[in-house]
């Protein structure tokens, strides 16, 4: 594996996908990391006759920032380079298009950790990656809470 993309949202579970992207770099597995964000188009046809471009633009250059920071911090503290990429529009399309674009060689990417049932009625990201990614795609969990050393109320 050489080039890696590794998608994220801002969220613990896509700071596990970070993490793993940094392992596979530090073992040398990987020398190129990729980081994309992709905001869902929240903007519906008719207000954008309403909304300024550069409003619009601004809004999703903040988010995708505020999305991007963590991993960002990440791999600047384990000294891994990487590059940033931003996108909007449909999510796991994106992802799929841009891996394809860059030439990845794989895609790490987390769950959102909904299950089977509830991924099969929302339809998750991470499933939609799977079954269009030309590329292999490794989905990376956080690890559970292990509660089992708390004392139970009686």
């Amino acid at each position: 594996m050489q080039k890696v993309l590794v998608p994220v949202d801002g969220s613990v579970r896509a700071e596990a996908a970070v993490k793993e992207a940094i392992r596979l770099a530090k073992v040398g597995a990987v020398r190129e990391v990729h980081v994309l964000n992709v905001q869902a188009n929240i903007f519906s046809e008719p207000s954008m006759v309403y909304l300024e471009p550069e409003k619009m633009d601004t809004y999703y250059y903040q988010q995708s920032d505020k999305a991007l920071a963590g991993a960002a911090d990440l791999l600047r503290q384990a000294g891994v380079s990487f590059t940033v990429h931003r996108a909007v529009g449909p999510v796991a399309e994106i992802i799929v298009e841009r891996a394809r674009q860059l030439e990845c060689d794989a895609i790490v990417m987390s769950t959102r950790g909904h299950g089977k049932v509830v991924g099969m009625l929302l339809g998750s990201v991470s499933n939609k990656v799977l079954h269009l990614s030309h590329v292999p795609v490794t989905l990376v969990r956080e690890p559970e809470t292990d509660f089992s050393g708390r004392l139970m109320a009686s």
